[in-house]
């Protein structure tokens, strides 16, 4: 009561010390002074209550909050920095619900369903007065998924050699499954062109199953019809149950007869290198029948021969071109590459089964016979793959590598895309959807084999 009534006196000029202090005193003993002293003090502290009220909206109002930038069709969150507003709540955001998001306990989230940008109100009160609203302008910026700026128009099925625009397998591979999907690259949907990757599987005699991949070169005028012809050749070729058998014999004298048969392997090889002939063969005879040159079908091929033995799996390989097969082992602890990759020599300029040249004295370091008593996978994919996933090829026999990309796989990507290996009812069409995965500058074809 002194201080408040020595500030009256001061506001009123009177400020000489002695004066002011006698004046002080004769008031304070006054009854009725002390009640008009005390509705002031009540009357200073609700209008200094008020005033912080209408400081701390203003406050919040004025306040400028950077909402990070959503996504169209990515997952969103935004949580408002309210910690320096202890007085005041958010009761709702105008405008959310055209973007497709919502908003709970000072959080935006959901999935924005469109691009734009989206003027919102922010419906705000004070703790102190629950009852008064007050609105707050702020705007949520949504990029475009950049997938939709890439059009899909379909290739034209009504062209020679037409083939889909996408394919998928599942089934049983020796005494494991496999799945393959294979989609056209986005600057070919761009554009209304082919899918040039391709595959095949099959099922052999005598217990052997086949597995090839094919890259057609973006370059060749068939490229379509070059993979399908690679993979469709060398998979007819080793249906062959003459072939199979002499295959087998050399194996068990290699494996069941523990012995280092050097001619064996030779035999083995031959057999293999008869296969990727006959398959140039075709390809030749092919293009001289359509009056293509061999360049119009070049396409690059890999291609696996799997059988399980009584000594366990033998994988026998071959590639040309930069489509990798790797054998990761039964405890997920180290991976091998299983096949010559045309890369770092060639500097860009991979090689193809199309090619003379590649029938040379070095073709027997292209084939690879494997033994395994068991293993986790064994993949198979063409660069559109390879490129944005494992970038470098040292990365193709880091095992760290492998187990990012099958995280990967599992759904640790922004689309939260899984594929399931272990409930795999539809891990056909779930591999396919996986491989629509965004990757900047990464718009070729994508082919990918999981046998596991």
């Amino acid at each position: 009561m002194e201080n408040t009534i020595r500030q009256i006196l001061k506001n009123h000029d009177i400020h000489d010390r002695k004066i002011l202090d006698k004046v002080v005193l004769k008031l304070l003993t006054q009854k009725e002074i002390q009640n008009n002293l005390q509705l002031i003090i009540e009357a200073q502290n609700k209008i200094m209550q008020e005033a912080m009220i209408y400081k701390e909206r203003e406050e919040f109002a004025d306040a400028f909050f950077p909402i990070t930038n959503a996504h169209s069709k990515k997952k969103y969150e935004f949580v408002f920095p309210m910690e320096q507003f202890p007085n005041i709540r958010i009761k709702d955001i105008i405008g959310l619900d055209l973007a497709g998001l919502s908003f709970e306990e000072n959080t935006i989230k959901g999935i924005p369903f469109e691009s734009d940008t989206y003027d919102l109100k922010i419906e705000f009160f004070h703790i102190q007065d629950e009852k008064n609203f007050e609105f707050k302008k702020a705007q949520l910026f949504v990029n475009a998924d950049p997938k939709d700026l890439w059009k899909n128009i379909p290739s034209d099925k009504e062209a020679p050699f037409h083939k889909t625009d996408e394919a998928m397998f599942k089934g049983s591979f020796s005494d494991k499954k496999i799945v393959v999907a294979s989609q056209r690259g986005r600057s070919h949907a761009h554009e209304g062109k082919f899918r040039d990757d391709d595959f095949a599987v099959n099922e052999l005699p005598n217990s052997w199953n086949i597995i090839s991949v094919s890259d057609g070169a973006g370059s060749a005028q068939l490229a379509r019809y070059g993979s399908e012809l690679a993979t469709q050749s060398i998979n007819n070729y080793f249906k062959n149950t003459e072939v199979l058998t002499k295959l087998d014999i050399h194996l068990n004298e290699i494996f069941n007869l523990e012995n280092e048969n050097s001619e064996a392997k030779q035999n083995i090889i031959k057999i293999l290198y008869e296969g990727v002939s006959d398959t140039f063969k075709t390809l030749k005879d092919k293009a001289e029948e359509h009056f293509v040159t061999l360049k119009d079908l070049h396409s690059t091929l890999i291609f696996v021969l799997v059988k399980k033995f009584d000594f366990g799996y033998i994988i026998l390989s071959f590639g040309v071109g930069d489509c990798p097969i790797n054998l990761i082992n039964e405890d997920f602890s180290d991976v091998k590459l299983l096949n010559t990759m045309d890369v770092g020599e060639f500097g860009g300029g991979t090689r193809f089964i199309t090619m003379n040249e590649i029938f040379d004295d070095t073709i027997s370091s292209r084939f690879k016979i494997t033994h395994a008593k068991d293993f986790s996978k064994l993949v198979l994919m063409t660069d559109g793959i390879y490129d944005p996933k494992f970038i470098t090829e040292n990365k193709l026999e880091d095992i760290e590598s492998w187990r990012t990309f099958f995280e990967d796989l599992n759904g640790k990507n922004d689309d939260e895309a899984k594929v399931d290996f272990q409930n795999d009812e539809t891990i056909d069409k779930q591999l396919l959807s996986w491989l629509d995965f965004w990757s900047k500058g990464n718009h070729d074809d994508r082919t990918l084999a999981v046998i596991y």
